[in-house]
């Protein structure tokens, strides 16, 4: 059985704060805002999990008005994210993540967060997509007033793997 999340982070730029998008960090300044270290990346990854398993939302673990998790690395989220997908019996199966943004460019760090985030949920760089693009001027990111991430996650059932089917 295979099922399938979908997730979507959005946070307003921050002068004051570094950038970390899938566990890397990017810039020293120029980071997002938010109560963790507002890592988009891992935050839609995080809800495209739990959604494909039916475990609800990130917020529901992680409350902004929770104080242990200020400043937290989202790397956290996502353990505690893959340990529900395993605990319902699934595995990740592969991971498409997008992120829109005018700035900062992102290509030249995609293959370092395609690392990381595989590195987090334990499975090959080649289950893990990192995609980048622009709105073209448009809208909240063409003013780079912050950056949009955009996650899909396929999950299988655990057995599947180790019987051979995929």
């Amino acid at each position: 059985m295979n099922r399938i999340g979908n997730g979507i982070d959005v946070h307003r730029f921050a002068a004051d704060r570094p950038l970390v998008l899938g566990g890397v960090r990017i810039a020293d300044r120029g980071g997002l805002e938010g109560h963790s270290d507002a890592d988009a990346v891992l935050h839609a990854l995080v809800d495209a999990m739990l959604g494909a398993v039916g475990a609800g939302d990130i917020g529901e673990y992680f409350p902004s008005s929770d104080e242990r998790w200020r400043g937290a690395s989202s790397s956290v989220f996502v353990a505690e994210a893959l340990r529900l997908v395993g605990e319902r019996g699934f595995q990740i199966a592969n991971v498409d993540v997008t992120v829109v943004a005018e700035a900062p460019k992102l290509g030249p760090h995609k293959e370092r967060i395609r690392a990381s985030v595989a590195n987090m949920l334990g499975v090959g760089e080649d289950r893990v997509n990192i995609k980048a693009t622009t709105t073209d001027g448009l809208g909240f990111t063409g003013r780079r007033e912050g950056l949009c991430a955009l996650a899909t996650v396929l999950v299988e059932a655990a057995s599947s793997r180790r019987e051979g089917r995929r």
